[in-house]
């Protein structure tokens, strides 16, 4: 019956830009709806975490770290993760943690990019405790790519073979796909694994998953093409997932801006791969503290919130990607380029 009309290339536009000028008509009453929503939240019961288990992957340090903490204060019993390295601080998250009010901590060294070790940590948990909460899908990683840098030098940083291939002679689009299923692995299926095998217990417990995305998997700046990619596989699984698990298990997706940790560091990201910057992000772009946004996203999620973006403003940026993606493209490109000429100079 439609059809006609999106066929043909003046209706299809004309329905657009109808569409877009109702939409402008209502804003209004949208914004109101969503300032009595952020106004009711604020006398929303907060879940009472007493003696309730949490299971956080990525805890050993920056959000994971602090959002442990958070939970600690508020009586929860902890499994912590992270993989072992020499300088893990896991064991001493464990410990402050305690100090701050947990009755029980249960830390565990895994690699969430395993399926075998996702199995383990989730049954260890259970073993432990009996029971499971909330799942909180936190561990990932992040570089910065260039398709000017020879894809081959990523490869002993990311800890990859170099992988043998008679018909590609070592191609560099076969490396460059091994770096990406490298990072999925790590971003994507880590936390898909680690939901599997927790579903069951989070179901029993009608608890909650949370799952810590990023606002880069909707706004897709540059340089950031393989961790966009992860994200945004991220943030489209969650959102099917919530229609076949809601209401019994509340799925909270996190699309964050940029926060202080140290995955926005100089240091972090020039580790020998990827694009080296001299100065920290947040010297160079509106960042918000890891402190306040880890106590935001715990208390969101204790009141009940499916969707979380720290700093607020981000979520305007959304906005105008979906409505004006011109005008993303624009201010994007000019802000990436002032900054590099930044970054270069200092």
């Amino acid at each position: 019956m439609y059809q006609a009309y999106f066929n043909n290339k003046f209706t299809n536009s004309l329905v657009y830009y109808v569409s877009l000028l109702l939409l402008l008509l209502i804003s209004p009453f949208l914004f109101i709806w969503e300032l009595i929503t952020t106004l009711r939240s604020c006398f929303h019961p907060i879940e009472n975490m007493s003696g309730k288990v949490v299971l956080i992957t990525g805890a050993s340090s920056g959000l994971g770290e602090l959002m442990a903490y958070e939970y600690a204060k508020r009586g929860a019993c902890l499994a912590i993760v992270a993989i072992k390295e020499p300088d893990s601080r896991l064991e001493k998250v464990a410990e402050r943690a305690r100090e701050l009010g947990s009755p029980d901590v249960l830390f565990i060294f895994a690699d969430v990019s395993k399926v075998d070790e996702c199995r383990m940590f989730v049954d260890d948990t259970i073993k432990r405790f009996g029971r499971l909460d909330h799942l909180v899908c936190n561990a990932g990683i992040a570089n910065l790519y260039s398709v000017n840098i020879d894809i081959t030098k990523f490869a002993p940083v990311m800890n990859i073979c170099h992988v043998p291939c008679k018909k590609h002679n070592h191609s560099k689009q076969l490396l460059s796909w091994v770096i990406y299923e490298h990072m999925q692995d790590i971003n994507f299926w880590g936390s898909l694994y680690t939901t599997h095998f927790a579903m069951p217990h989070v179901m029993r417990s009608s608890g909650k998953i949370v799952v810590n995305a990023s606002c880069a998997g909707i706004l897709n700046p540059p340089k950031g093409g393989f961790y966009n990619t992860s994200k945004a596989a991220l943030i489209s699984f969650y959102e099917s997932l919530r229609f076949e698990v809601s209401p019994r298990v509340t799925i909270v997706i996190l699309t964050l801006g940029f926060i202080e940790t140290n995955i926005i560091t100089a240091k972090y990201l020039g580790k020998g791969v990827g694009v080296a910057l001299r100065k920290d992000f947040n010297s160079l772009l509106p960042t918000m503290g890891a402190e306040p946004c880890a106590i935001a996203i715990v208390d969101g999620v204790c009141k009940g919130a499916t969707s979380i973006t720290e700093p607020r403003f981000v979520k305007v940026l959304f906005l105008v990607k979906f409505l004006f993606p011109e005008l993303h493209q624009f201010y994007l490109s000019k802000f990436y380029r002032s900054k590099s000429k930044k970054n270069k100079k200092g």
